[in-house]
């Protein structure tokens, strides 16, 4: 599928996929939220409208209040892609959301895909 198409798609369309995966993990739409949250600076009211509307998902990321600067710590293969070699900024910044939410559902701990954790340091 190509970039335009991806961008094109609605938010109302995926966004139910994402909260979908979670959950047959036994996570919640509210995580699924949090890592949006994160990730865009939207908030869960405005998740929640902006799932309600005709908003592409190209927009959607475009239009994101406040991109997390600790993105650029997420690190992986997604869709047989490393996340950090994708060249075009706005398909990095979909694959950012794939993999945080593919996190998630591998049951990997909150503070975790949040980039959160302090680094370890040798004393």
């Amino acid at each position: 599928m190509s970039n335009e198409k991806v961008y094109a798609m609605k938010f109302s369309k995926i966004y139910p996929l994402l909260v979908q995966k979670a959950l047959k993990k036994g996570r919640t739409q509210e995580e699924v939220d949090e890592v949006i949250s994160w990730l865009t600076g939207y908030s869960g009211e405005e998740i929640e409208r902006i799932a309600q509307s005709e908003l592409d998902y190209g927009s959607f990321f475009l239009n994101a209040p406040s991109p997390n600067p600790n993105r650029v710590l997420i690190k992986g293969v997604v869709c047989g892609v490393r996340v950090e070699e994708i060249e075009e900024p706005l398909m990095r910044e979909i694959r950012y959301l794939d993999k945080l939410v593919d996190e998630l559902a591998k049951g990997k701990a909150m503070e975790k895909i949040l980039r959160t954790s302090t680094p370890k340091t040798d004393k």
